[in-house]
């Protein structure tokens, strides 16, 4: 623990969202043991709390504040929370920051809804593509995304949060030409391209006097430690696992722009790609666009190149690439938006959720990454192409965990790196991919001095 950073104690009410809570949430809250939900708890409040570091390595920070705690006051007129050694940069003049404790009650929401409702109810078959869907619908209602009348302007932002400043800027610009446009914003919710994108959409919305401008944050307590809730988020969900934040990103929003990042985002292609791909969306419209500055050419080519090697040429053909031109980026989008509007008119579909989208389990499974998970992923040749797309996605996902996770990273110190085999001829190209984005730094904020979670075998 470091003894240097400053620290505040303070009481506050949730802004907005459960102000009460049952006896037995209560408990379940309060309780670090069998059933309890104290220690996750705990972990996403302090990411809210401390939003706006500079750290992407969740043990410096859960070391850093050991010391914090939370409690919760039961009183006749509701529910308040008592936090002790919080960051102070969440306070200003002692009292919360309004934004933070929106986030604050949105933490308490979900964990709340998905530990009772979802996990603990028995309502849902978590077992089947379609209770997980229905599960993922229930927590975003609850959260409030689906609001209505519905209108298709949501468009979801992927990138990375280790991006150099430039192409930060980049992602502003967008941003900024999407809001001119009414077009509103998804993100992972952390920073760099998680954050830029939504920044420049709220001087966008503030020229067009749009009030109502929507800055959605999707998360999952796994990496929430490592990317704390930028505080422009205006809406924060947190779902239960990576599989189901993805899922909750393409069934609420309506189209896609992939800013240049790292492996995360390269799950996150994956994942979506392997989607589209499926005979049965072979119609669906998802405008998805790939761009950057002139700096970021080659990162998109490396991309482009692997995906054509491994998923084919129909799989290059569900997106563009659009270079160094944020106001195209914004056109194309709204273009798109414009098919997806008519498509789902069409078939009657709801415009809040994409019911239609077919999604495998394949790509529903939460993936634990262990040293033996990441052993027996099957990369070969002669794979269905939607099967190649899940496992080169469960590669990707388990070297952000090694990146990103706490727990992961203990354990590759203790036992060494991830060993990743398949195909020589995949493996190759995932070895160059990789270590481009290492000499690219796009790893780790701290990307000079990353030293790898895996072995290419």
């Amino acid at each position: 623990m470091t003894d240097d950073i400053a620290r505040v104690d303070a009481e506050v009410w949730p802004e907005g969202s459960l102000e009460v809570l049952s006896q037995q949430e209560a408990d379940m809250l309060k309780s670090g043991g069998a059933g309890g939900l104290y220690a996750l708890l705990r972990r996403c409040l302090l990411a809210v709390l401390n939003s706006g570091s500079e750290s992407d390595d969740a043990r410096e920070v859960l070391e850093s504040y050991s010391d914090f705690e939370v409690s919760f006051i039961q009183q006749y007129r509701g529910l308040k929370v008592s936090v002790k050694n919080a960051p102070a940069n969440a306070f200003v003049d002692g009292k919360m920051i309004r934004g933070t404790r929106e986030l604050l009650s949105a933490v308490l929401r979900d964990i709340v809804y998905t530990g009772h409702e979802i996990m603990d109810s028995g309502r849902f078959d978590l077992e089947s593509s379609e209770g997980i869907t229905n599960a993922v619908f229930h927590i975003a209602r609850n959260a409030k995304l689906m609001r209505l009348p519905a209108a298709v302007n949501m468009v979801v932002c992927w990138g990375g949060h280790a991006i150099s400043r430039p192409e930060y800027d980049y992602t502003k610009l967008v941003g900024y030409q999407m809001g001119l446009r009414a077009l509103n914003v998804t993100t992972g919710c952390g920073p760099g391209a998680m954050k830029g994108p939504m920044k420049g959409a709220t001087i966008g919305h503030a020229k067009q006097r749009i009030n109502d401008g929507r800055y959605v944050g999707i998360t999952e307590p796994g990496i929430i430690a490592a990317e704390s809730p930028n505080p422009i988020v205006n809406s924060l969900v947190i779902m239960p696992d990576m599989e189901k934040r993805l899922e909750a990103f393409v069934r609420t929003g309506h189209g896609i722009v992939i800013f240049p990042g790292g492996v995360g985002t390269a799950e996150e292609i994956l994942y979506l790609l392997g989607v589209l791909l499926h005979p049965d969306n072979k119609e669906m419209p998802m405008p998805l666009v790939m761009t950057g500055p002139e700096s970021a050419a080659e990162y998109f080519r490396q991309i482009d190149a692997f995906v054509g090697a491994t998923l084919g040429e129909e799989a290059q053909g569900r997106y563009k690439i659009i270079i160094n031109d944020p106001a195209a980026v914004a056109r194309a989008m709204k273009k798109g938006l414009k098919r997806v509007r008519k498509f789902r008119n069409l078939h009657g579909d709801a415009y809040y959720f994409n019911w239609r989208l077919k999604i495998d389990r394949e790509f529903q499974t939460p993936f634990v990454a262990t040293h033996e998970s990441m052993r027996q992923l099957d990369i070969g040749e002669g794979l269905p192409v939607h099967i190649l797309a899940a496992n080169l996605r469960r590669v990707f996902s388990g070297i952000v965990s090694g990146n990103v996770r706490e727990d992961t990273a203990q354990k590759i110190e203790e036992l060494g790196p991830f060993e990743i085999q398949g195909s020589q001829r995949i493996m190759d190209m995932l070895d160059k991919l990789l270590a481009s984005f290492v000499l690219q730094k796009r790893m780790k904020i701290s990307g000079a001095d990353y030293d790898p979670c895996y072995v290419i075998k």
